[in-house]
């Protein structure tokens, strides 16, 4: 039976991309800060899916137990999907040094952290699939989230390099660039529907292009042009602009 390890599992997309793994038969290993908080997960998958799933404790910012944590793990993962992030006020960000250290540390720092842990472990088995769950908010900066949007800027470069540094060993990276999606961290921003997808819908495309070992997938294909204009924008225009 192959298993999955979500990073992040109490997040919307999280709850949805093992629900979607759990359907196909896998072992789910679910992380969290408080485990408690994916007890009622954990269990309900293991009702409708008749699947082993198991709530484990995982903390993105406290570096130092990643090394331990991933020890830890009886049946090591086939498959890792790092979908944590943090996104708060930017000006808040920008005004408030812990505030900014803790958007960098959840979505760069300690990707990185863990990340690096478990492609080593897929190198020396000679095989494994990670998932990163980054954002188009990387691919320029704009005044509305640039410090967000540069910690994902750094974790797609990251995984980039990643993809690059193990494809000989026999481990594949996937960067996952959602677009706007409706979760809990967007629920008091207005979104576009025709530009925003559901957590289930993410779940899908990350499972499929899984499968498929995609190297970069835009959840929503309009993203991909969307940015390309964008990161067109000549630097002495787009500074002046206005973009949310």
């Amino acid at each position: 039976m192959p298993s999955i390890l979500i990073l992040g599992a109490t997040s919307d997309m999280g709850a949805a991309i093992a629900s979607k793994f759990a359907a196909d038969g896998y072992h789910i290993l679910l992380t969290a800060r408080n485990k408690a908080d994916i007890a009622n997960l954990a269990s309900d998958i293991k009702i409708r899916f008749d699947v082993p799933c198991e709530a484990l404790q995982f903390d993105a910012e406290n570096f130092q137990t990643h090394q331990a944590f991933y020890q830890s793990i009886t049946t090591k993962p086939d498959v890792v999907v790092a979908v944590f992030g943090y996104m708060g006020d930017n000006d808040e960000a920008i005004a408030s040094q812990s505030e900014a250290i803790r958007t960098v540390n959840v979505n760069y720092t300690g990707a990185v952290s863990i990340l690096n842990i478990v492609a080593q472990d897929f190198a020396e088995r000679k095989t494994g699939v990670i998932a990163g769950v980054s954002s188009v908010a990387g691919e320029r900066g704009r005044k509305s989230n640039f410090i967000y949007g540069s910690a994902k800027a750094g974790f797609t470069a990251y995984l980039s390099g990643l993809r690059n540094k193990y494809f000989e060993s026999g481990v594949h990276v996937l960067t996952v660039l959602p677009g706007f999606v409706y979760t809990k961290m967007t629920e008091n921003l207005k979104l576009p529907p025709s530009l925003t997808a559901t957590p289930e819908y993410v779940a899908s495309k990350v499972y499929k292009a899984v499968a498929a070992k995609k190297n970069i997938i835009y959840v929503k294909p309009v993203w991909r042009y969307i940015m390309m204009i964008i990161k067109c924008i000549p630097e002495p225009v787009f500074k002046k602009l206005s973009i949310g």
